[in-house]
């Protein structure tokens, strides 16, 4: 499996990179937004570790940019460690968040539990239709395209799985708490974590 590691400080990325490639995984290094950019669009990866300090281009705007391409699993790597800045970051895209300083196992865990929920979520999604029709509504969970009277519009990856669970399910009412745990990719939510749940609070407004 691919890892593209986003991480400007070359000790850590040199760090995470051979101990990952002793668990068996292919790292490909980037040291600033631009070139991490580059590399995704040259390759297919399992899974992004983005450190969101990064030169160039910042690690939010990178994420936006690889959001709107691809649902792959993205786990930051920031030493941002309080609950507004770990709920921004889950809320614009990312599937995981550590903090540094961290321990290479804790990252090969995280890595591990994502690549495993993507794949779930893959296997469980494969035998479905590829459009959801409600009214004037139209998605498309092949490319997470949504349409509006035809046109257009740019959600965010969890916006876009808000909107799927809402079309799928209508005339549904659903308890915050309920929102939460049927949120498939974004099952961080179901953590009794106040960060968690103000995440899920800016999706649902």
């Amino acid at each position: 499996m691919k890892i593209l590691l986003i991480e400007d400080d070359v000790e850590i990325s040199d760090m995470l990179k051979k101990f990952l490639g002793t668990e068996g995984f292919e790292v490909i290094a980037a040291y600033d937004g631009e070139s991490a950019l580059e590399k995704f669009l040259e390759e297919e990866y399992s899974l992004v570790l983005l450190d969101l300090m990064i030169p160039k281009i910042d690690g939010m705007e990178v994420m936006n940019a690889i959001r709107k391409k691809s649902m792959v699993p993205i786990i930051i790597l920031s030493a941002k460690d309080s609950d507004s800045d770990k709920s921004l970051g889950l809320g614009l895209g990312a599937d995981d968040y550590v903090t540094k300083p961290f321990s290479v196992t804790e990252v090969l865990a995280r890595i591990k539990a994502n690549i495993r929920r993507s794949t779930q979520y893959a296997a469980g999604t494969a035998g479905e239709e590829h459009t959801i029709t409600r009214g004037e509504l139209v998605i498309d969970t092949n490319d997470y395209s949504v349409l509006k009277s035809g046109e257009k519009i740019e959600l965010t990856a969890k916006e876009f799985e808000i909107l799927k669970l809402l079309m799928k399910n209508p005339r549904k009412v659903y308890t915050k708490e309920q929102f939460m745990l049927l949120c498939g990719r974004m099952c961080m939510w179901g953590m009794k974590m106040p960060s968690m749940s103000i995440s899920a609070d800016c999706g649902i407004k």
